[in-house]
């Protein structure tokens, strides 16, 4: 399925929790997609770093978009397996995940992503995860 910057969106705005969450794709190609999230205070814990589950969840759901771009049309990508590694605090103004396909398959996909942390243009490596994406036929 071919997705173009302004179709990912549109798959982005359907989701109402990524609505709620506030995470955006920038970027788009083939088996890949970067998207952004502006830190709030909503997704803080008390230690005023971000919820490891709001990046899991932006993680989760790049990775499912970026396999996506490579599904077979009438075909839907949902998670059928994820890990999650927090590898430091994720402090900053904004969140930036970027996640690509390992391996395409037709029942299958493999997906990682990286999610840093970005102040003032510098970036940090604050969770690595990856998915293993399984393929529906899509109804209706």
């Amino acid at each position: 399925m071919t997705m173009d910057l302004d179709s990912v969106r549109t798959f982005f705005r359907s989701a109402p929790f990524m609505v709620d969450l506030g995470v955006e794709p920038v970027d788009v190609g083939e088996g890949r997609l970067t998207t952004v999230l502006v830190l709030a205070p909503r997704h803080l814990q008390h230690t005023g770093q971000a919820h490891a589950g709001v990046m899991a969840s932006m993680a989760d759901h790049t990775m499912g978009a970026a396999a996506q771009t490579m599904a077979a049309k009438g075909v839907w990508v949902v998670t059928a397996e994820l890990k999650t590694s927090v590898l430091r605090p994720g402090k900053g103004e904004r969140l930036v995940c970027e996640a690509r396909v390992l391996k395409a398959g037709r029942t299958l996909s493999f997906t990682e992503a990286e999610v840093y942390a970005e102040t003032g243009g510098a970036r940090t490596l604050v969770a690595k995860t990856s998915a293993t994406m399984a393929h529906t036929q899509s109804r209706g």
